[in-house]
C-alpha cells in the first residue's frame, strides 16, 4: 500500500454536483479525475436488419440503460416502425422509468420497475406477465447473468443488438500515472490494454466494479486490490475510502 493521492475513474465525469465521488475528493484530500474508457455507438439500421427481427412483435420490453432506451426509440423512428400503445416496459430503476417519459406517454401499467433495483429482481415481474414476447435492447457486449435470469424466468425473449461498445482513444493519459485506476466492465480492461498493450501495473492499484469486471483484471493478469460491490461495500465510493484509509 501506498499513500493514495490521484484516483481515475473509467467512465464519464458526473453531471449533478452531488455526486459522491465529489464528497470523496473533498473529504479525503485527493485528486479524482474521470475519463471513459468506451463508448456506444449505435448500430444502423442497415445492419440491424441483419438481425432479421420484427420490433412490432413484442409487447414486453426490457430496458438496463439509458443508452439501451435511446437506441431502442431511434431504431423505431430510423426504421419508421410503429408499436402499440399497450407495450409494457420493464425497467431495471426508477430513473430509468422516469426516463422513459420522453419517448412514451408514461402510466403505471405500462412500466414496470425492478423492485430492488437489480436485473434479478424483474423476474418477480416477468413471473405475472409470462405470456409476453419479450425484447432486450442490448450492446454487443452482454453480462452473462442477464440471459441466465431470462432463461430461469422461462420467458419468451428475444436479445436485439442495437448498439456497440469500443475503446475510446486515451493517448492522452500514456504520461500520466494515478494511484488508483477504477474499472467498472470488462471492457474497461480491454481498452486499456488496447490503448496500451505494454501496460504494467507495478504499484498502480486496480478496483473493480462487479464480478464480471474483477474475472476480466484477473484474467488480464493484473492485480485486483479493490473489489465492490460486496457486503462491507454496497458502492465503489464506500470501496474506495475504506482503502485510501487503510493507507
Amino acid at each position: 500500500m501506498s499513500h493514495v493521492k490521484s484516483i481515475l475513474i473509467s467512465q464519464p465525469k458526473p453531471t449533478t454536483d452531488n455526486s459522491p465521488y465529489f464528497d470523496l475528493a473533498k473529504k479525503k484530500n485527493v485528486k479524482i479525475d474521470f475519463k471513459p474508457f468506451i463508448q456506444v455507438e449505435p448500430v444502423d439500421a442497415t445492419e440491424f436488419r441483419t438481425q432479421k427481427l420484427d420490433l412490432t412483435l413484442y409487447d414486453c420490453i426490457i430496458f438496463t440503460s439509458r443508452v439501451a432506451v435511446n437506441a431502442y426509440f431511434a431504431m423505431l423512428e430510423n426504421m419508421r416502425v410503429d408499436i402499440s400503445e399497450d407495450t409494457k416496459y420493464f425497467c431495471q430503476t426508477e430513473a430509468l422509468a422516469a426516463y422513459l417519459q420522453k419517448f412514451i406517454n408514461y402510466r403505471k401499467r405500462k412500466v414496470l420497475i425492478a423492485p430492488d433495483m437489480s436485473f434479478s429482481s424483474l423476474a418477480k415481474l416477468f413471473a405475472k406477465h409470462k405470456k409476453g414476447k419479450y425484447l432486450i435492447p442490448t450492446s454487443d457486449v452482454l453480462k452473462p447473468e442477464i440471459p441466465q435470469i431470462l432463461d430461469e424466468s422461462k420467458v419468451d425473449y428475444t436479445r436485439a443488438i442495437m448498439f456497440r461498445t469500443v475503446s475510446s482513444d486515451l493517448s492522452d493519459l500514456e504520461d500520466v500515472k494515478y494511484d488508483i485506476l477504477a474499472f467498472f466492465s470488462p471492457s474497461g480492461i480491454k481498452s486499456l490494454f488496447e490503448n496500451f498493450p505494454d501496460f504494467s501495473q507495478d504499484n498502480t492499484c486496480i478496483a473493480a466494479f462487479g464480478q464480471g469486471t474483477v474475472k476480466a483484471v484477473k484474467e488480464a493478469g493484473l492485480r485486483c486490490d479493490i473489489e465492490a460491490p460486496s457486503k462491507q461495500y454496497k458502492s465503489m465510493t464506500m470501496a474506495l475510502e475504506d482503502y485510501i484509509d487503510q493507507n
